[in-house]
């Protein structure tokens, strides 16, 4: 298995370097990637940290135990479905390519409306954006899954919203690691 970070592993990596690798995992939170760090042992490895699977667990662990207020940050740190920073090109480098793997940026008018109407109401209800582990679907899936979250409380779609960030955040670690 190829590494992005090569000859370190995270376990032992520096800081600075784990931080720089894994601080993207989780939308503009590199303190998470920072928690994560501070978690692991320094003395010699820790293989459950050296894997997606250990690492995410480490992730959850730290998003899990962080008050509502840091929850709730991280949620309004995503960005809009086909939002105003995927149309000026000003995603992540992360969110741009889960984004185009839906094929968001391939919209019909009519998808395009959709889309910016039900951010709109999404906000205005929930108080921060939709967000949707994207990649496996279709935009077509995607804005039937968006119509039918509407209809939730804000508590489960909180609860809602907080899983897909983990399972954005497995799938950007496996990619990583």
């Amino acid at each position: 298995m190829t590494h992005r970070y090569r000859h370190n592993i995270p376990s032992r990596m520096a800081k600075t370097d784990f931080v720089a690798v894994f601080g993207g995992v989780y939308e503009h939170s590199a303190w998470m990637a920072e928690e994560v760090w501070a978690m692991a042992p320094r003395s010699g490895s820790a293989p459950d940290r050296d894997t997606a699977d250990g690492l995410h667990a480490a992730f959850q662990a730290v998003l899990d135990h962080a008050g509502y207020d840091a929850k709730h940050t991280l949620l309004c740190a995503h960005p809009d479905l086909v939002g105003k920073l995927a149309i000026a090109d000003k995603l992540t480098t992360e969110s741009s390519s889960e984004q185009a793997s839906a094929n968001l940026g391939n919209c019909t008018p009519t998808e395009f409306d959709a889309f910016q109407t039900l951010n709109k109401d999404y906000k205005e209800k929930f108080g921060f954006p939709f967000i949707l582990a994207v990649r496996g679907y279709h935009r077509t899936e995607i804005l039937e899954i968006f119509r039918q979250r509407m209809d939730n409380d804000r508590e489960t779609e909180f609860g809602i919203a907080l899983e897909q960030v983990h399972r954005i955040a497995l799938l950007r670690l496996k990619d990583i690691t």
